[in-house]
């Protein structure tokens, strides 16, 4: 999956990048391989519990890894802890910004890398090269370096992004956090207390109102992100039925109870003038600025790349703090503390690389508790490892909350894909900006929206998502 790289367009592929790949066009095939290395060409060093993919000691291994918002170097972090478990085994980290150009001649020479981050705007399709993958489940079947079993150390849902045609061929590495964030310092010195339903949203906005404040604000380029926290808490509201429905773009699948539930109170907020106005005609940046610098809204719905987004341009003393999207009702199908979060960042092992066993090593240091506590203190933002964030978040207060949000919410994590998959965000922009801006009701969203989702549905020449 794509990092966080300066741009929203490149944060809308991240929330679909993996299920965007699997329904991709095989034009992008790399072809067929030659013979290329060999299994008798591979060094192989005698497995063991120590060492459970036999890689052989002083060996090399070949990472390419997509240098975007995340950099190399926590790679090569990784690199330097598996000597410790493997003699003189060395970690070749190759920064590379596009990964397809780059790569797929080397698949069709029959001599990949040993490990790549198939990540970016331009990453390789993973059903043009799926055959051509190693299988992770022994991964997560492996103990990592505190003696542990991977498979018990990591949030729940991780293989599902990773798993294409029933086979997992990519450990996504990155928990992207999705939420409502806001002020703790400013809420604080007013009394407020973060909702967990829409009404209580309402009449937070209400009281906002007094203060000369907003309860929302949102930018052009991100009106979508509402589009996000309305299927968040429709999901929540109505259960998995409703995820379903939309991802399989069914007709009136926008029509569904739950939906227009939150759609109807995200209209009443935009009738009462509780989103700062003109947001239609923002940059979003700027946008959020008003949120996080000026503090004239109260609430912002996005994924956890924003404080390091808006670092620049946060008040002193925000205190940035997550909380899951608010549920419509109090008796909700799914608990108010479920929340949408996503495995980015997406890690394989080609079968024809030279030191495949040590691609698979790399990830296993990767995910040790080491390396995952270097990962999010350098870039302040969780991997799939639970327990490797302090309590104090290395001073990032959103950071803490991300954590918090995902061990509350425990095996109800959840995620969806059909947006990004299908490329539409482009066009759902339109609607919503009409509908924040007061100009469009929630009628006319509704068919908005289910138009575009027609318009796919109806196309035999799309490849359709395999949903379940």
């Amino acid at each position: 999956m794509t990092t966080r790289m300066g741009s929203l367009d490149r944060r809308m592929f991240l929330r679909g990048a993996i299920a965007a790949a699997a329904a991709a066009s095989m034009a992008t095939a790399c072809g067929s391989p030659s013979s290329g290395n060999n299994d008798k060409d591979k060094p192989e060093g005698k497995t063991s519990a120590k060492n459970p993919f036999g890689v052989a000691e002083n060996s090399k291994v070949e990472a390419a890894i997509f240098d975007g918002g995340y950099g190399v170097d926590y790679v090569t972090f990784a690199g330097t802890v598996v000597p410790k478990q493997i003699a003189g085994v060395k970690v070749d980290v190759k920064p590379v910004v596009d990964i397809a150009p780059q790569l797929q001649p080397r698949f069709v020479g029959g001599n990949p890398p040993d490990l790549i981050d198939n990540s970016g705007e331009d990453q390789i399709g993973f059903l043009s090269i799926l055959d051509q993958l190693e299988t992770l489940d022994d991964v997560l079947e492996a103990n990592n370096y505190e003696g542990k079993k991977i498979a018990d150390t990591i949030y729940a849902g991780v293989k599902e992004p990773g798993t294409f045609n029933g086979k997992f061929i990519a450990l996504n590495y990155v928990m992207t956090v999705y939420g409502v964030w806001y002020s703790k310092s400013l809420f604080d010195a007013n009394g407020w207390t973060a909702p967990k339903t829409w009404d209580e949203a309402y009449e937070l906005g209400k009281k906002a109102k007094e203060k000369g404040k907003y309860l929302f604000v949102h930018g052009k380029e991100a009106a979508t992100y509402y589009q996000t926290l309305l299927i968040e808490s429709a999901i929540k509201e109505g259960g998995d039925e409703v995820r379903l429905s939309l991802e399989k773009l069914e007709a009136d699948s926008w029509s569904q109870p739950a939906v227009q539930g939150v759609l109807k109170i995200m209209e009443k907020m935009v009738k009462e003038k509780m989103f700062v106005p003109g947001g239609s005609g923002t940059q979003f940046q700027k946008a959020q600025a008003i949120w996080s610098n000026d503090q004239k809204a109260l609430l912002y719905p996005t994924g956890g790349w924003i404080e390091n987004e808006m670092k620049d341009a946060t008040k002193a003393d925000f205190q940035m703090t997550g909380i899951p999207s608010m549920t419509l009702t109090s008796s909700s199908k799914m608990p108010y503390e479920a929340v949408h979060a996503a495995a980015g960042e997406p890690f394989i092992v080609p079968k024809q690389a030279k030191n495949s066993a040590g691609g698979k090593e790399v990830l296993r240091a990767m995910l040790s508790q080491e390396a995952a506590a270097n990962f999010s203190k350098t870039k302040l933002a969780p991997t799939i490892v639970k327990g490797t964030v302090p309590a104090d978040g290395y001073g990032s207060s959103a950071l803490v909350s991300q954590s918090k949000m995902l061990e509350a919410a425990g095996e109800n994590i959840f995620t969806f894909n059909f947006v990004g998959a299908y490329g539409i965000n482009t066009d759902m922009l339109v609607p919503w900006n009409s509908f924040l801006s007061g100009d469009l009701d929630a009628k006319g969203l509704t068919s908005a929206l289910q138009k575009i989702s027609d318009k796919i549905r109806e196309d035999d020449s799309i490849e359709k998502l395999e949903v379940s």
